[in-house]
């Protein structure tokens, strides 16, 4: 299980640089942004699958998550409908749900942004949705290439989301931090006049 520590520490990082420390593996399509750009995310994956045009699993996961979970649903490519808005978002928050990334739209955004509740969506919609129950929660869920198994960690930025599974916490960051060092160092000798050319030696491999 990963620690409240380990949280801590990835959600130190960037998700660009998760997704690079990890082989440049686990980003979620980059239409998934935050509702707002300041909005960050970092916590333990509840899965959830829900019906074309329905969000009642999207009510019932939010009653039965863990406190702290993210929640993360995939509606079956049906992107243009408000999934979900402000009473949702209120329920959520006093169950003690950490955020929402959905692949699909949401309604309601001005609210959802006033709550201070981290949404990750593909965009606004207005329109409505019905009670179709079929789907899954807390089971493995795909959204683009991606397998998110419940227990993974959800990591949010302005750049998007990145999966962690959680076998390779510890290893995202130790890469993470590894390849903060290295680019640091670059940026040192940037800043001291070197080309980036130079330093990745391009200029010699390619003539450049």
């Amino acid at each position: 299980m990963t620690t409240k520590e380990q949280l801590l520490a990835l959600s130190k990082f960037g998700t660009a640089t998760i997704h690079e420390a990890l082989g440049k593996t686990g980003a979620l399509p980059y239409e998934i942004k935050g509702l707002n750009p300041s909005m960050r995310i970092c916590g333990p994956a509840y899965p959830i699958e829900c019906a074309a045009y329905s969000n009642v699993n999207l009510h019932r996961a939010y009653a039965h998550a863990p406190r702290g979970s993210v929640l993360v649903a995939e509606c079956s490519g049906a992107y243009d409908a408000g999934y979900w808005g402000d009473l949702l978002t209120t329920g959520a928050m006093k169950q003690g749900m950490a955020g929402l990334v959905i692949n699909a739209s949401v309604r309601d955004a001005d609210e959802i942004e006033n709550l201070g509740f981290p949404v990750f969506c593909r965009g606004l919609c207005i329109k409505g949705t019905g009670k179709d129950p079929r789907g899954v929660l807390n089971e493995a869920i795909k959204i683009g290439d991606v397998i998110i198994e419940p227990g993974d960690i959800v990591v949010g930025d302005r750049d998007g989301i990145v999966i962690v599974p959680k076998g390779r916490v510890e290893e995202a960051i130790e890469f993470s931090k590894k390849r903060e060092e290295k680019e640091a160092n670059t940026r040192a000798r940037l800043l001291k006049g070197e080309t980036s050319l130079q330093i990745y030696g391009w200029d010699k491999e390619f003539g450049y």
